[in-house]
């Protein structure tokens, strides 16, 4: 075992239990191990590093921006932070972004606006708005979230719960959706695809009908897009793939660049507007740095249009995923660069498989046991797919045969 292994287990809580690999540099959609071995990341942090690592634009805000100012808190303007509010609007099509620092943070503070909302604007009685949300959800991992979360390890032992105020339906069901509103339903909160549940995808057309639904009932559709916005599924947000427009979206991970935290939750007018001065805040939310780095970001998911080339290449990592034929798989699934390869537990554990493409040089992550996932960074090469398809099948030979399907 590894030296940095051994302290961190030593030393560090238990809430993780990491593949056994040290990482000490990485460079584009690249990585090195503390021993000099090279691997192609196949997770991108859950997308926080969609743009590859240390890509010179960002990197260069970043150290630009360090160097002259940082963080000095909301009691005060800086000259970054605007210009990267004006942009995030523009780019997302809301009409007013609050900035934060977590996904969570971001999902929480879409919670607190929905609720008061609810009671400012649609007249609930206090205290007892409702937001539906769906099973197998993963919105974070603060206390209010995981009171409704559908897993159970996320749950257990973590209560008492606020589950009075949040209702679940099964996801991709905008019948079940329908018929779970009441008159106290503040919103529905969605992800467009659900990533940590397996790369769920729902029904095509789905999130329209939502969307439709939430409009004839005076409810706030609310779309999780910390993983799945900022070109993952191969648009910029994975609610154009229908041409929704949520009236409340959360947006984390790319946004920093894969150098800082930095989220936001966004929202129409009205909805935005019942936050007043001392509702909510948070003190590196908004920061100087963060802004800067967050708009070099947006800046380089446009320039290099890089949603276009997530769905270009996130066919054709599908395709070749597709045509390696293994007893071990039953399914491979997904949109852009969000692909989920599910695998057969009776035969090997997800957690299993992918030590073995460790061993191989690819990088990924299990979830739920049975599906090994692959999101690289969107500035991935086109080789670079065909060398990790290779590396798969090398890896998928050590459980049976392996085939190609005929075209």
């Amino acid at each position: 075992m590894s030296d940095k292994i051994a302290l961190e287990r030593r030393y560090g809580a238990t809430n993780y239990a990491p593949l056994p690999i040290v990482l000490s540099r990485g460079e584009g959609p690249w990585l090195w191990d503390d021993e000099g071995r090279k691997y192609l990341d196949m997770l991108s942090a859950y997308s926080a590093v969609s743009f590859g690592y240390g890509h010179p634009k960002i990197l260069k805000a970043f150290t630009d921006q360090a160097a002259r100012l940082a963080v000095t808190s909301r009691a005060f303007h800086s000259d970054t932070l605007p210009p990267f509010l004006a942009k995030l609007c523009e780019v997302t099509g809301m009409d007013r972004a609050l900035p934060m620092t977590t996904g969570a943070e971001g999902v929480e503070t879409a919670i607190k606006c929905a609720r008061k909302w609810a009671y400012v604007s649609k007249k609930v009685p206090r205290d007892t708005a409702e937001i539906i949300v769906c099973d197998g959800n993963f919105h974070g991992r603060t206390s209010t979230i995981v009171g409704f979360s559908s897993e159970p390890q996320y749950r257990d032992d973590f209560g008492p719960y606020a589950t009075q105020g949040f209702k679940h339906v099964p996801f991709g069901d905008a019948t079940a959706l329908a018929a779970a509103i009441t008159p106290n339903t503040a919103a529905f909160l969605v992800e467009p695809v659900q990533g940590e549940a397996g790369i769920v995808v729902p029904p095509e057309g789905y999130l329209k009908e939502c969307e439709r639904i939430c409009r004839e009932r005076n409810v706030l559709l609310i779309v999780d897009e910390v993983q799945t916005g900022l070109g993952r599924t191969g648009k910029v947000l994975a609610i154009h793939h229908e041409g929704v427009k949520p009236d409340g979206l959360i947006l984390g991970k790319a946004l920093g660049g894969g150098l800082m935290p930095v989220s936001a939750f966004l929202a129409r007018e009205d909805v935005m507007g019942v936050f007043k001065p001392g509702d909510h805040g948070s003190t590196f939310g908004g920061n100087a740095l963060g802004a800067a780095v967050g708009l070099a970001s947006l800046n380089v998911l446009l320039d290099e249009n890089l949603a276009e080339r997530s769905a270009t290449l996130g066919d054709y990592l599908l395709k070749k995923l597709k045509a390696v034929q293994s007893p071990v798989v039953t399914d491979v699934r997904g949109k852009g660069l969000l692909i989920g390869v599910e695998l057969d537990p009776r035969k090997v554990s997800a957690r299993r498989f992918v030590e073995t493409l460790l061993k191989h040089g690819v990088l990924s992550k299990d979830t739920h046991g049975t599906v090994a996932r692959f999101a690289p960074p969107l500035i991935v090469e086109r080789a670079d797919l065909d060398w990790a398809v290779d590396r798969i099948r090398d890896a998928l030979r050590e459980y049976g045969p392996v085939y190609e399907k005929a075209a």
